[in-house]
């Protein structure tokens, strides 16, 4: 089991994506500053893991590295560990349950700002669950601009309104998840 609480390891993984959308440096920096504080409360550290799918954000206790290197012979209980995606996609299993939040999220757009934007907002559900196996909340911008640049337009059989209200039809459909756009 993991010796970070459930709460310290949310709040790494928020402080870690506001860092990751920061536009000015400074405030990644701060962002990136407060989580190793929180992990050093923890007697824990944090890396950036790429791989093919994505990012994952690996945490640890610091005890298992020795010259920035993870020393396997430290390594006593692997459950310790704490590993995070920050991008690419999710877990598979759990469509069904992303598929009916994201289609809950397309509803309620549709209710309450009308057909062009709820289309808009079934086009991103359709990409978001079938592409990651995502909750439109969790959105990466990244993925948001994936949406907007080659999906929408070549998926999507938008009109003409519709892409006059792209960016506050994807806004709107985020915001209604309960996720956030970053400022470009």
């Amino acid at each position: 089991m993991t010796d970070l609480p459930d709460e310290t390891t949310d709040e790494i993984e928020r402080l870690t994506k506001l860092a990751r959308e920061a536009v000015d440096e400074q405030a990644a920096a701060a962002y990136r500053e407060d989580r190793d504080a929180l992990l050093d409360e923890h007697d824990y550290t944090a890396r950036i893991r790429e791989e093919d799918a994505g990012e994952v954000l690996v945490c640890h206790p610091a005890e298992w590295v020795e010259d920035g290197v993870i020393r396997p012979e430290r390594v006593e209980d692997t459950d310790r560990g704490v590993e995070i995606r920050l991008s690419g996609p999710e877990d598979p299993d759990e469509w069904d349950e992303v598929e009916e939040a994201n289609r809950a999220v397309v509803e309620e757009v549709r209710d309450e700002h009308g057909d062009a934007h709820g289309a808009t907002a079934d086009a991103l559900a359709d990409f978001m669950g079938n592409h990651y196996s995502k909750a439109i909340a969790d959105a990466t911008p990244e993925e948001l601009a994936e949406f907007r640049e080659q999906y929408f337009p070549r998926n999507a059989w938008p009109t003409d309104e519709q892409r006059s209200l792209l960016e506050a039809s994807v806004r709107l459909t985020v915001e209604k998840a309960g996720g956030r756009i970053p400022e470009r």
